[in-house]
């Protein structure tokens, strides 16, 4: 908040010295019209009374002025941290790039994007108005001691006593809210979560299970947000019943000084309308620590994922990696991708051959090696440049299919046109309106989960990489579909390093090798036909049960691909 306040050094200024001039504005009309009563009625002297009266009509004006500019100037500074915010945000998820999921949930950036951004954004009031009350609290207690020192006592201690009363609660209210805050956040995720998975969620019946753990945190969340309702309740009420009760205790003393005839009628009003006044600073008072008890809840939030560092801080520092294709190494699970090959990883728990890709695309920190040289000393533009990891969540941004499926880069048609009919996806350019030129929506929304996939892999052949490692290419696709990519991704990838994860047969049986995972480690290795014959778990894994018919033979994976499609 601070280095929000500092980015804007002059428009807080600003607000500043406007709200402060608002709130001292605020405390004169009770004076000249004290000086109106004194000096105008009470003396029968209408040339004061006009005088004193004009001078209330113009600081009147003045007064509404200064709350137009000081309201205008405000709204800025708080539009300004909010866009500040919002763009640190921006740049720090740009900067984590592909460890974010790893390391932060989807519905904390959304949280944090919009819910902690406003209630930082929104304690900036406390420079303008805030400060402002400070001045105005002082000035009045100024004018009160020229008129009673008891009433000057009286204003100076009693806002103190204002603060200790509310002080308590805040300290609760922080509380509750840092807990509702963790809860929302949470339920943001899975709310996410469900929405992106809905048509899996689905297909598999789980819809109903999903939507009933939802319910059940939302309901938390509906308590905690009960629990932060009625902590604010109270401030609220608080912030609008003790002022009032302040101004009485300050009437009642000044009502009791004029009776007296220690201070005049005129005096009485200027007290009475000092008092009334002083409630909008003590106002502002408690509303700013409310704002300031919401806002460090926010700012801790932010901060922390601020805090988060990528794995390297500069992609161009570190070694060079091998002059030509090199053998990638993953210690932690033996597995070894050897150039020019065409490598399938299985795993009975895709988790498991998620991470050796991950550790060889060295999006986790790993002993993984190429070429011999440690993955983690190479320079991570050059394994960005050179690795590519494909994966289906990859983000489809909108734009026309030709510009999604070229990506960053300008290609010839005839390269995108190999790269099209490579992973199928030519029949999705046939049956778009507009073919390459038909627009695509944000994440791909108006494609099916199988045409997505398609338009990602034909996106990453596109981009020729030295090093290939797609994540299960072919999970959303038909049998017939997937026997053809099987075909076509071998051939177009000939010669050059690729690695699939899968337990396709189809797949499988292109592969020049098969590495077989059990509990994260590499288990066997060998053509697919080979595993077959020599590895019954790995049998069992890849035909789904169905590779020992009456005679013990091993029947065609590939029906029974096609088998569990008809199904």
């Amino acid at each position: 908040m601070w280095w929000l306040v500092v980015s804007q050094r002059k428009r807080v200024v600003g607000g500043a010295l406007l709200g402060s001039s608002w709130m001292v504005g605020l405390m004169l009309p009770p004076y000249l019209l004290s000086r109106a009563i004194d000096d105008g009625l009470t003396a029968d002297d209408s040339t004061a009374l006009v005088t004193w009266s004009g001078a209330l009509l113009a600081i009147g004006v003045l007064n509404a002025w200064l709350a137009i500019m000081r309201h205008r100037t405000m709204t800025k500074i708080r539009m300004d941290a909010a866009f500040r915010s919002v763009r640190v945000v921006t740049e720090h998820v740009t900067r984590l790039g592909a460890t974010l999921p790893r390391r932060v949930s989807s519905g904390e950036v959304f949280t944090i994007g919009f819910g902690d951004v406003a209630q930082i954004a929104n304690v900036l009031t406390v420079t303008g108005p805030g400060l402002g009350a400070v001045v105005a609290y002082a000035v009045v207690a100024v004018l009160l001691l020229a008129i009673s020192p008891l009433l000057a006592l009286l204003v100076l201690l009693g806002v103190p006593v204002l603060a200790v009363l509310v002080g308590p609660l805040l300290g609760r209210l922080r509380g509750a809210e840092s807990t509702y805050r963790d809860h929302s956040g949470r339920l943001a995720s899975r709310l996410i979560d469900m929405t992106e998975g809905l048509r899996v969620l689905n297909g598999i019946g789980g819809k109903h299970v999903y939507a009933e753990r939802y319910r059940r945190h939302s309901q938390t969340l509906r308590t905690e947000g009960y629990r932060v309702g009625a902590m604010t309740s109270w401030v609220q009420a608080l912030g609008v019943g003790l002022p009032a009760v302040f101004l009485a205790a300050v009437t009642w003393v000044a009502a009791r000084l004029a009776a007296e005839g220690a201070i005049t009628a005129g005096e009485l009003v200027s007290v009475y309308g000092y008092a009334a006044v002083l409630v909008v600073p003590v106002s502002f008072f408690i509303e700013g620590a409310y704002d300031l008890s919401h806002g460090v809840v926010a700012g801790r939030r932010l901060i922390r994922f601020l805090a988060l560092e990528p794995h390297a801080a500069d992609p161009a520092a570190g070694l060079d990696g091998p002059e030509e294709s090199a053998t990638l190494h993953d210690p932690a699970s033996g597995v070894q991708v050897r150039p020019g090959q065409f490598t399938a990883l299985v795993s009975a728990r895709s988790a498991d051959s998620a991470a050796v890709v991950e550790r060889l695309g060295r999006f986790t920190e790993s002993d993984a090696t190429w070429g011999g040289i440690p993955l983690a000393q190479i320079a991570l533009r050059q394994i960005r440049e050179r690795i590519l990891v494909a994966d289906n969540e990859a983000a489809l941004f909108p734009g026309t299919l030709l510009d999604v499926i070229g990506g960053r880069s300008q290609r010839e048609r005839e390269a995108v046109e190999r790269a099209v009919d490579a992973a199928m996806v030519r029949d999705i350019v046939l049956g778009l309106t507009d073919g390459f030129d038909s627009r695509v929506q944000a994440g791909g929304r108006n494609l099916s989960g199988g045409q997505r996939q398609r338009v990602r892999l034909a996106r990453a052949l596109l981009a020729e990489p030295e090093v290939l490692m797609a994540m299960e290419p072919t999970s959303a696709v038909d049998a017939h579909t997937e026997a053809a990519i099987a075909a076509r991704l071998y051939a177009y990838r000939e010669g050059r390093t690729t690695l699939v994860t899968t337990t396709s047969p189809l797949l499988l049986d292109r592969a020049d090798v098969v590495c077989y995972l059990v509990d994260g480690r590499l288990a066997a290795a060998g053509r697919h036909s080979q595993l077959l014959a020599t590895q019954p778990e790995y049998r069992r894994l890849v035909s789904r049960g169905l590779d020992e018919p009456p005679g013990g033979t091993v029947s065609d994976p590939a029906s029974h691909k096609a088998q569990e499609t008809v199904r």
